[in-house]
C-alpha cells in the first residue's frame, strides 16, 4: 500500500521535500513509516497526524492515508473567524468579527517579531486551521465569551510587524482576558507551526514542544 508522508521545516529541509510517497506492507503502523525514513527524523521528539488527526505510533496506516510528521511547535475546515495566511494582519478586520450586542468588553492581543530582522512562519495549514478552529471554540464555551478570532500569518514576517493576532468579546473583561489567553497560549503549543529567526546570514529554527 501506498502512504503519503507530510514533512515541514526541519524535516522538510534535511529530506529536500515537502511529501513523500512510501510503500508499505498491510498492517504497517506509523512506527513503521518512520523507521523507513531513517535518518530524515532522526533526534527529533515527533508528533504523528494520520489524517490530520494526531495518532500515535502503533496506529495503524491504511492505503491512502496522509501521515504528517510534526516537529516541536514554535510559538485551523476553516472557520469563519480562523485564518492561517500569508497576508498582513488586520486588527481592526478581527475586531469588526466579534463585535456582538450582548458584549460589554473586547479584548486583543497581537505577537509581533521581535530582535531579530525577522522570521519566516511554516505551517501544516490544513490542521493548524483546524486546530486553532476547535480552540477558539473551546475558549468561547470554558470563559462564556460571545466570539473569538484568531490569524497567524505564515511565509516572512519581518520586525515589529505581527504574526498572530487574537480578539475576543464578552460580556464582562474577566471573561475576554481569560479567553483570548487561553487561545494564544494554547495556539502556541498545539498548532502545527514552526519559525525560523533570520539575521542576515544566520538563520535558526526556534525550538518548540510537543503538543
Amino acid at each position: 500500500m501506498t502512504v503519503t508522508v507530510r514533512l515541514f521545516a526541519m524535516l522538510r529541509e534535511r529530506a529536500g521535500a515537502d511529501e513523500i510517497e512510501l510503500d508499505l506492507p498491510d498492517g504497517a503502523r506509523v512506527a513503521d513509516a518512520i523507521a523507513r525514513l531513517g535518518d530524515v527524523a532522526q533526534g527529533l521528539p515527533l508528533v504523528m497526524a494520520v489524517n490530520r488527526e494526531y495518532a500515535p505510533e502503533d496506529q495503524v496506516l491504511d492505503a491512502g492515508d496522509e501521515l504528517a510528521l510534526i516537529p516541536p511547535v514554535s510559538g485551523g475546515a476553516t472557520a469563519p473567524l480562523v485564518h492561517v495566511t500569508e497576508e498582513p494582519l488586520s486588527l481592526d478586520a478581527l475586531v469588526d468579527r466579534v463585535r456582538d450586542p450582548r458584549a460589554g468588553a473586547v479584548v486583543t492581543f497581537q505577537g509581533v517579531t521581535r530582535e531579530v530582522e525577522l522570521l519566516e512562519y511554516e505551517a501544516y495549514r490544513e490542521m493548524a486551521e483546524e486546530r486553532i478552529a476547535t480552540i477558539v471554540a473551546e475558549a468561547i464555551e470554558r470563559h462564556g465569551a460571545c466570539a473569538a478570532s484568531c490569524e497567524h500569518r505564515i511565509g516572512t514576517v519581518p520586525l515589529s510587524e505581527p504574526s498572530v493576532a487574537v480578539a475576543v468579546s464578552a460580556p464582562h473583561r474577566g471573561e475576554a482576558f481569560a479567553a483570548a489567553r487561553e487561545v494564544i497560549d494554547r495556539v502556541k503549543a498545539e498548532a502545527p507551526i514552526w519559525k525560523k529567526e533570520v539575521n542576515g546570514e544566520e538563520e535558526r529554527w526556534v525550538p518548540g514542544k510537543r503538543p
